[in-house]
């Protein structure tokens, strides 16, 4: 039995219209590369899936762009307006900016001045011996900085070292003190001590040792 005709509509089943999608999608990106290959064509393929993934193919021997011209030269229609017309000016011209620069870059590295004349190589040592001279007074100016920022941290570590030989010499200063005053307190104490001994020795001592009072009066009654 041969293959039943499909009727071409959307496929509501979402997981079906993926699968159905993913399969065509191989198929025509294949069938534009034999066609490319095949017929010697030049060949450009966009497909834009219901997500907004794009999938696309070009023919190796050109590019989208080329594709495009040829379709406005040939169809005389515009696939954007003027304001994409004047994006595409601009990224021309910041493209030749670019690549201008980058030939001016070579030639400032002394690369590709061969083809030069005398005039653009006199140009080109000015602007070396420019840049050089800026180069050398930002670097004198780095190592000025450098050099003050030293002077100050030898002043402060000096500053510092003054005043920490000051703290330790009034720190040496209140502890003589200390020292002084404690020794002032031992003194006093063991000045106590003695005068305490000595008045206890003294009411510890025997009667007989005692100095009796001299009586004359006795002497005469007798």
């Amino acid at each position: 039995m041969g293959r039943g005709k499909i009727e071409i509509k959307r496929i509501e089943n979402s997981s079906n219209r993926q699968v159905t999608f993913s399969k065509r999608r191989n198929g025509i990106l294949k069938k534009a590369k034999e066609i490319s290959v095949l017929c010697d064509t030049e060949v450009s393929l966009i497909i834009c899936s219901s997500s907004g993934k794009m999938h696309q193919y070009c023919s190796p021997s050109t590019t989208l762009v080329d594709i495009l011209d040829k379709y406005h030269k040939q169809s005389g229609k515009k696939l954007w307006d003027a304001k994409h017309e004047n994006l595409s000016n601009e990224i021309d011209r910041i493209k030749k900016e670019n690549d201008s620069m980058q030939i001016k870059l070579r030639h400032l590295k002394g690369e590709d001045i061969t083809s030069l004349n005398h005039k653009e190589l006199m140009a080109i040592e000015d602007a070396l011996e420019n840049g050089h001279s800026g180069i050398r007074e930002k670097k004198n100016e780095k190592i000025e900085g450098m050099r003050k920022n030293i002077n100050l941290d030898s002043f402060l570590l000096n500053f510092q070292g003054k005043m920490l030989e000051e703290e330790h010499r009034y720190l040496n200063f209140i502890l003589g003190q200390q020292e002084l005053a404690k020794q002032q307190r031992e003194m006093t104490i063991e000045s106590n001590v003695r005068e305490i001994d000595t008045d206890h020795c003294t009411s510890q001592m025997p009667f007989a040792f005692r100095v009796q009072p001299i009586q004359p009066n006795l002497q005469k009654r007798i």
